[in-house]
């Protein structure tokens, strides 16, 4: 059975980094972009990463491009920006797909646990949110409007 830490992505850094690493973490995988309306999201998920981190909390960002190329730039624009604009700190990854062919195994594994409205596999647009708990199941799917506040009961709940 295929678990999520059998996974492995490519930081923004360009290291391949396993998600066993965040094994026995509660974990919040996210799809961003700069250039989004839902970009302003960055400091709501900074600020659940610091305040929840020491009792075992993690935010994922994985940039991606496909919805209106709100994400053009390459590794070292999106991490420039992420850390100048919104002094971000939680683990950010290199720029994958997460709809189509290319849709990197992640996201294809994400998906498929935990569909969409009506049972869709696709994701909607950018900031769509995967809560994952301790064990490395995936519990919930959130929407690209769901706050990053908002949620902050259901992560505390799994802490």
């Amino acid at each position: 059975m295929t678990s999520i830490y059998d996974f492995t992505a490519k930081t923004i850094d360009g290291d391949d980094q396993s998600l066993s690493a965040y094994a026995d973490k509660v974990m919040l995988i996210v799809n961003v972009a700069s250039k989004c309306g839902f970009t302003p999201q960055y400091k709501g998920l900074e600020a659940l990463y610091r305040k929840h981190r020491d009792e075992g909390f993690v935010v994922l960002g994985f940039p991606c491009n496909q919805f209106a190329g709100q994400e053009p730039g390459d590794e070292d624009e999106i991490i420039t920006f992420c850390t100048t604009h919104y002094d971000v700190t939680f683990p950010m990854f290199a720029k994958i797909d997460v709809n189509g062919p290319d849709t990197h195994p992640l996201y294809r594994y994400l998906k498929t646990e935990k569909p969409g409205l009506a049972g869709s596999t696709s994701i909607k647009w950018n900031f769509t949110k995967f809560l994952v708990d301790r064990k490395g199941s995936v519990i919930e799917r959130f929407a690209p409007q769901a706050r990053p506040d908002a949620l902050e009961a259901d992560i505390r709940a799994l802490l």
